[in-house]
């Protein structure tokens, strides 16, 4: 295969597209997979690679794996994961169905370097996508521009690296160097010298910021840390199994086919399933370790529920927040050294998708059930999916690992249907 053309490139190697990769191997389809290539703008492949933290766990079954609800007898699943690195009874033995993410992150790698046809080309980052057309006009392909001057063109496109950091507007302006976002946490903070006394402010109600104020007790002990919460308190996660039959993949007819205001109302009913909660059994871990600073000491943290940030400035290498109480409407000045956001990602589509929708001359990409754009004027053998961005119209385990196994199943029929060298289905 050749480094330049290839028929199906898929930009980003995480759990999405490795997902499809084994789906492309697994299909039958040993030309597909030849031809196949994956680009991962990381020297390796980690999940989440920045909240990393030895005691975090998964919050999803490993039975949710990549391949395990489209192919239970798959060689990639993680169970065989296990079976293969010598550990699948201690595993067992732990009597859990959420493995630790540093050990599904290590199953991603191991996927990776299974594959036996579908190729994966490290430390490669897409920039820009060009459409390239025949002289009529029409769409036949993609060039795909990277950091490092190369360009390779192919058919089929495939997106699935992740929506962008979201920096809410009163940090916007504020120096770099006193921001980390959970998107670069472990690589930043241990850049800080660990026995600096330092204010941190860490902004957030849910997992990844609950996470780093638990975390920045070990990574910075000499630190004062101080969490700023919106909302009246840090919750669960709503994990009624009632409400998690709303993941189920068969889920996903339901919710693309419902009206537009249901889809809005369902989105905002299942917030909590995931973005604005924490695992019941972390939530309690954080409350003890405060219970255990506010009675033994030293007490070097505090949260501040129903409190925002209204304006941010630095003065004499500090920052100033400006905080204000949502219930009294008095606001305060909040003295620090550096900021953590906790706030999520950006829901707009990623920047490189939405440069591309303005090359292609559309205002917006309307996705079908398949996740494939809709596009005028391409030929029948060209096509742009999309994974992991396609929430409002495909639901809230959209950006999830809940539907990867059936979802790489639905790309990879979609993809074969429109191919010109094979009529065999995946498996």
């Amino acid at each position: 295969m050749s480094d330049r053309e290839v028929d199906v490139l898929a930009i980003g190697a995480g759990p999405a597209n490795l997902a499809l990769a084994v789906a492309i191997e697994e299909s039958d389809t040993p030309e597909l997979a030849d031809h196949t290539l994956l680009l991962e703008q990381g020297p390796d492949i980690k999940w989440q690679r920045d909240l990393l933290m030895p005691w975090a766990r998964s919050q999803v079954s490993f039975l949710k794996d990549l391949v395990t609800l489209r192919n239970p007898t798959s060689k990639f699943s993680f169970l065989n994961y296990l079976h293969t690195q010598g550990r699948l009874d201690e595993f067992t033995n732990l009597g859990t169905f959420h493995p630790f993410r540093w050990e599904f992150s290590d199953y991603l790698q191991w996927v990776a370097h299974t594959l036996q046809k579908v190729r994966i080309r490290y430390d490669s980052h897409a920039t820009r996508i060009d459409p390239t057309h025949h002289t009529d006009g029409t769409i036949h392909g993609w060039n795909i521009h990277l950091t490092d001057g190369n360009t390779i063109h192919t058919r089929n496109l495939v997106i699935g690296g992740g929506r962008d950091p979201r920096i809410p507007e009163p940090f916007t302006n504020l120096p770099t160097h006193h921001i980390i976002h959970s998107a670069q946490y472990r690589t930043r903070i241990t850049r800080i010298p660990k026995d600096k006394p330092i204010r941190i402010t860490v902004v957030g109600g849910a997992q990844s910021a609950a996470e780093m104020f638990y975390a920045l007790h070990e990574n910075l002990p000499n630190s004062h840390i101080t969490m700023i919460v919106r909302s009246i308190g840090l919750q669960n996660y709503q994990t009624s199994k009632f409400v998690n039959e709303l993941f189920y993949p068969t889920f996903v007819d339901d919710f693309y086919n419902a009206p537009k205001e249901i889809r809005d109302q369902l989105l905002d009913e299942m917030r909590f399933t995931n973005y604005a909660g924490l695992a019941p059994p972390f939530l309690d871990d954080l409350y003890t370790m405060l219970y255990r600073q506010k009675n033994l000491g030293p007490q070097r943290s505090e949260i501040r529920p129903m409190t925002e940030v209204t304006t941010a400035r630095t003065e004499n290498n500090e920052i100033i927040l400006e905080l204000r109480d949502r219930i009294t409407g008095k606001t305060e000045p909040h003295h620090c050294d550096l900021i953590v956001l906790g706030t999520g990602y950006d829901t707009r589509k990623p920047a490189l998708i939405r440069d591309l929708t303005t090359r292609l001359g559309l205002d917006h990409l309307t996705i079908t059930r398949h996740y494939r754009a809709e596009l005028p004027h391409t030929t029948p053998d060209t096509a742009l999916y999309l994974q992991g961005v396609n929430e409002q119209t495909h639901g809230i385990a959209d950006s999830l690992i809940s539907v990867l196994a059936h979802r790489s199943h639905d790309i990879l029929t979609d993809l074969l249907t429109h191919h010109p060298t094979t009529t065999k289905r995946p498996r």
